[in-house]
């Protein structure tokens, strides 16, 4: 069997990154609540 989870720090960027986030509306506020709380990192790597 060959593993179905095949980890791509390109995709998850593009994905979960922090321009994506900013991209929509809702992504902003992810960002925000984030800020608010005091997140030392605001997304993923």
């Amino acid at each position: 069997m060959e593993p179905t989870y095949n980890p791509s720090k390109l995709k998850r960027a593009r994905s979960c990154g922090f321009r994506a986030r900013m991209k929509t509306r809702g992504g902003k506020a992810v960002i925000n609540a984030r800020r608010n709380k005091g997140r030392k990192r605001l997304v993923t790597k």
